[in-house]
């Protein structure tokens, strides 16, 4: 996945206390997910299309949130 001419943004529902996280529309569709506060030295998850529908759902039904 080419990361290097991405254009990163941040959710409009991040709060401005820098706990967020960046998106990016790359190459063949995909999608990376890094921490905004490393920026570029950050790791960046990959995901296909699919794959990121699956994730949003989860998001959305709150498989993720901490009790």
């Amino acid at each position: 996945m080419k990361l290097s001419e991405a254009d990163w943004f941040k959710s409009s529902h991040s709060s401005s206390g820098g706990d967020c996280v960046e998106a990016a529309h790359a190459s063949e569709g995909r999608i990376g997910v890094r921490d905004s506060k490393l920026g570029d030295a950050s790791p960046v998850l990959c995901f296909e299309p699919a794959q990121w529908d699956v994730f949003m759902g989860a998001i959305g039904q709150g498989e993720f949130d901490l009790p």
